[in-house]
Parts: structure tokens; sequence; C-alpha cells
């Protein structure tokens, strides 16, 4: 973390300003270091899919990493993405999809805000309407299943950012 003293109208302030580092080479292999765990995690990404739609997985996911800041995850599945057939205009308004709301359909916007909360949690929690609104267009095994989803992609983000894996070297 670096701070920068901010002089204004007599009175300094200090902001700070957190600083990732980007290692020239990355750090451990985790699927080789710990391949139980890393399978296990594969096994819960898998599971989490079942059920829900293909392109609604890559949007929670992308914006996930949007929000986690992983450029590796970001990368890895705006490509799965576009070879799905996403747009290109969709991809690009994930990032803002409060104020680009009509590129999203109700279902993926309430997906979409659920992905916000969960993975903000320590911000406010997931506020009940959030909730109450993914609720509503998600059967209690899919709202399941997208919960995992979002618990998934936040723990590849973590993972590919702890190890500082480098976007656009996808190794799967």
């Amino acid at each position: 973390m670096t701070t920068t003293e901010i002089k204004t109208n007599g009175r300094t302030t200090t902001e700070a300003t957190t600083v990732r580092p980007n290692p020239a080479t990355p750090r451990l292999n985790f699927a080789k270091t710990a391949p139980k765990v890393f399978r296990a995690v594969i096994g819960l990404d898998a599971a989490a899919r079942e059920g829900l739609d293909p392109a609604l997985v890559e949007l929670v996911q992308i914006r996930a990493s949007h929000l986690n800041r992983c450029a590796y995850c970001l990368r890895m599945h705006t490509t799965d993405a576009r070879k799905a057939g996403e747009s290109e205009d969709r991809l690009h308004m994930v990032a803002v999809w409060q104020e680009a709301d009509h590129f999203f359909t109700d279902r993926e916007r309430s997906a979409l805000a659920l992905t916000d909360a969960v993975t903000r949690i320590g911000d406010a929690g997931v506020p009940d309407e959030v909730y109450a609104r993914a609720a509503a267009h998600f059967d209690e095994e899919e709202l399941a299943h997208l919960l995992a989803l979002i618990f998934t992609i936040n723990t590849w983000n973590r993972i590919a950012l702890s190890t500082a894996k480098r976007a656009g070297t996808d190794e799967r």
C-alpha cells in the first residue's frame, strides 16, 4: 500500500492506494502443488454450472472477475463467452451493467446483482431485496447453483491473483 499526501486549502489529507504487485514470474503452481484441493474446486465448479445457462455462467464469471480485478480469469471467460457466441456489446457492458440494463434480461440482471452482492459481501452482506430479486427469477435449485457458481469464481479469482497467474496464459 502506498500513501499520497494531498494539500487542499491549507489542509493536508492522506490518501491510501493499494498497489497490486505484478511479479515477473508466476508464483507456485497451485494445481501441481495442491492437486486434491485443485480437483475439489474443479468439481465444485462443474457441479455449480449444472442446470444453468452457459451464457449466464460466463456473464457471472466475467462480472466477479471485474470486481476482483482478476485479469487472468477475465481474459479466460471473455474468450470463452466469445467462442460461445456472446456479442462484443454485451461483453463490454458487463462492467457497467446497472447503467446498461437494456443489454441484459431481467434474469441476467438479477444474477449480476447477486454476483455483485456476494462478491462484495464484506461491504453490506447480501441485501434482502437483491436476494429476493434473484429468487424471483431462479427456482431454489437454480439459485443454489447460481450461488455456488459465484462462490466458485471468487475462489478461482483468489487462486489466480494470489499465485500471480498472467492473463492470456490459460492452462486448462
